[in-house]
């Protein structure tokens, strides 16, 4: 797998199992949500500093961005559209 598409891959992955939107990942890195949407597409090449960014607003080693998905493993599904309910 290319890097890029490994590295939005892992970050879709990270993103979804912790519950966060792109909207949400983007404000705690600091960065702009178009961009996770086109890091996460493979389209964007990621900086030293964006990776580090994204990996502790995920709270996880950057390497964590870097692991190979076992072969033939679906696609991360992307987070249920929508905004929660308000709770009480």
């Amino acid at each position: 797998m290319e890097a890029r598409a490994l590295i939005g891959w892992n970050l879709r992955r990270l993103r979804v199992a912790k519950g966060l939107s792109q909207e949400r990942l983007a404000l705690a890195a600091g960065i702009d949500r178009a961009y996770v949407g086109r890091v996460e597409r493979g389209s964007e090449n990621v900086t030293i500093s964006t990776l580090e960014a994204m990996a502790d607003a995920l709270a996880v080693p950057v390497a964590a961005l870097f692991i190979e998905p076992e072969a033939g493993a679906e696609p991360p599904m992307p987070l249920r559209a929508g905004r929660r309910a308000k709770s009480g």
